[in-house]
């Protein structure tokens, strides 16, 4: 079965609009994967400009409008912040950015509308690509440095998981019920027994 971690951020792509396609439903642990099981996600926002508008580096919920196609690729190391030794010393971090991966995920944006125009062509052909992860160093130099490797590494944008999980909280609704879903659901009886409070909301926010 694909990964909890992997399924929270589904859930929070399409609780902000997107169409979210899950390309694995299993997890690969026991030999090297392969190009087209190195992407976690492809999510796409139909409500989006047509060239996604620009953003900062380290993405935030109000940045999800901004983008209309993005790969996703989540590491869950939720015990370690990505500080620029580990991504110095893990190139496996960066293998969803390689050559035959990226041409892989075009195939995922292409469709068949009949004859494409220059306009539709160019929307097919740009995608955002996002890392997700725990989290980076929240001072300098450290920050800079982690910051750098990872543009320089093809990453457009990280999300971190507290960011994931502030939004699913705050948007989550006492008074609806998600059967559909095990997580929103049992953030809902969190919050409804109190389990959950504004205040303790505000400190999952990454610095």
């Amino acid at each position: 079965m694909a990964g909890f971690d992997e399924n929270i951020v589904r859930e929070y792509f399409e609780l902000n609009g997107f169409f979210v396609r899950q390309l694995r439903k299993y997890q690969v642990q026991s030999r090297k994967k392969r190009a087209d099981e190195e992407i976690d996600l492809v999510v796409y926002n139909p409500n989006a400009p047509m060239e996604s508008a620009e953003t900062g580096f380290q993405l935030f919920s109000a940045d999800m409008l901004k983008i209309r196609r993005a790969i996703v690729v989540v590491k869950a190391w939720h015990t370690s912040r990505f500080t620029p030794a580990m991504l110095k010393s893990s190139s496996r971090i960066f293998d969803f950015l390689k050559k035959d991966v990226l041409n892989k995920a075009e195939q995922y944006f292409s469709f068949d509308e009949g004859p494409a125009d220059e306009e539709l062509f160019a929307d097919q052909a740009s995608f955002k690509k996002i890392l997700v992860l725990p989290g980076i160093p929240t001072s300098d130099p450290q920050r800079s440095e982690a910051i750098t490797l990872l543009k320089e590494g093809g990453v457009d944008g990280i999300i971190t998981f507290s960011t994931i999980l502030e939004n699913l909280l705050r948007n989550v609704e006492v008074n609806h019920s998600y059967q559909k879903s095990d997580l929103l659901q049992l953030m809902r009886i969190l919050k409804i027994y109190d389990m959950v409070k504004e205040p303790q909301m505000n400190l999952l926010i990454d610095g």
